[in-house]
């Protein structure tokens, strides 16, 4: 009895780890309302203006290399990013969606334009 109540402990413990490790790791997935684990309310609002005045430098330090969007968007295509994320804010995930792919953010199978596996990250991590 102690042997089979110890191995549902311990497969307890295994699957909630394992549940809080994924949830943290798929929280986001193009969803704005979500907050990432470096969200801050100053950083929020410094993020929401670099989005809004569409200021590629202050997004890419706010983010510090973080993530697989700083790998992939760059400042010529951080307009098209920008566009994605207000798309998201409306509530137009399909389109948001849409050109997360085209700038190769947001496959579930982490191939994204770069490949090497790296998945998604917290993108727009406010």
């Amino acid at each position: 009895m102690k042997k089979t109540t110890l191995s549902l402990g311990i497969l307890a413990l295994v699957l909630g780890v394992t549940a809080i490790s994924a949830g943290s790791a798929l929280a986001y997935r193009g969803d704005p309302t979500v907050h990432g684990q470096n969200y801050s309310a100053e950083r929020h609002t410094a993020m929401l203006k670099a989005f809004e005045n569409k200021d590629y430098t202050a997004w890419k330090s706010l983010m510090q290399n973080r993530g697989m969007a700083t790998k992939v968007i760059t400042e010529a295509n951080f307009a098209k990013f920008v566009e994605a994320h207000n798309l998201a804010l409306q509530g137009k995930t399909v389109e948001a969606q849409k050109i997360r792919q085209e700038l190769g953010l947001g496959l579930h199978n982490g191939s994204g334009r770069n490949g090497g596996g790296m998945g998604m990250g917290k993108n727009f991590n406010h």
